[in-house]
């Protein structure tokens, strides 16, 4: 069983100190080619991940029987942007969990994760679904993360933007490195099929990278600041040494919904949101 007792207590506290190299190494790791992201000026959207990954994986594993920690996948993401993260700041994030729910083939558990400056401005807010497969528990408790689907017939037409990225082979590696989340469902390949998966997968937020550069080039808005949301479904594991393709469709004003697929036609990501300032 899941342990519901901890919903809505805050973990401890932990700081993080922005360097322009930390930031050029996590643009490098998921072949981010925009200039401010390359040479460190302002750290990618997805970026704001890194921070507080470790205390947000404590939170969402400490409500999970041991026996459930190996089988956990990420379901999805959800960033709430309230400013970039730039060299020189020093973060706060903390972490809780805020839900947990049986489904039919595993159990999500929600967390949420805050990210504020140095002087508790906000930086972000995210929320992490992780979905524990085959894990069982009786009754749901707490909330979910906010929805982001969008009307099913806004991507019934030819996609505007479709944009198709290569992942290298190498590319679990490097994350792992860049980001600090060494799971070994990402770089053991006799550990993935153990678990049940056909090998080492790609980090989905890598692959939640590659879209939100996808789509920064691809809607010429320019401004990669101007993001203000970035939230995905993560519905089926991208797989090194081969491409993604992003379609992505205006849903009014600056505000797009889009999905990714591979090479076979797997939908890898679902309802992806993205939202920028006017």
């Amino acid at each position: 069983m899941f342990t519901i007792e901890q919903l809505g207590s805050w973990s401890k506290t932990v700081e993080f100190p922005v360097t322009r190299d930390r930031i050029a190494a996590y643009a490098a790791a998921t072949n981010d080619l925009t200039p401010q992201h390359a040479d460190g000026t302002v750290a990618p959207p997805v970026f704001a991940v890194v921070p507080g990954f470790e205390v947000m994986a404590q939170a969402t594993l400490g409500v999970a029987p041991p026996e459930a920690a190996s089988r956990i996948l990420h379901g999805q993401h959800d960033i709430h942007v309230a400013r970039p993260i730039v060299p020189g700041d020093l973060l706060r994030c903390r972490a809780q969990v805020i839900g947990v729910h049986a489904r039919s083939s595993g159990v999500t558990v929600t967390t949420l994760l805050e990210t504020t400056g140095a002087a508790g401005e906000p930086v972000n807010e995210q929320y992490f679904t992780g979905f524990f497969r085959g894990a069982t528990h009786s009754g749901n408790a707490g909330r979910t993360a906010p929805d982001h689907r969008a009307d099913p017939q806004a991507s019934a037409d030819v996609p505007e933007l479709a944009v198709t990225q290569h992942i290298d082979t190498d590319q679990p590696r490097r994350y792992a490195e860049a980001s600090g989340d060494f799971m070994p469902v990402h770089l053991d390949d006799a550990f993935a099929r153990k678990v049940g998966l056909p090998g080492v997968i790609v980090h989905g937020l890598c692959t939640m990278a590659f879209t939100s550069h996808a789509l920064a080039a691809g809607t010429g808005l320019g401004d990669p600041t101007r993001l203000r949301r970035l939230a995905v479904r993560f519905s089926a594991p991208a797989f090194p040494g081969r491409p993604i393709t992003t379609n992505a469709w205006r849903i009014g004003g600056d505000r797009y919904c889009f999905e990714t697929v591979a090479d076979d036609g797997a939908q890898v990501i679902k309802d992806g949101l993205a939202e920028y300032t006017a």
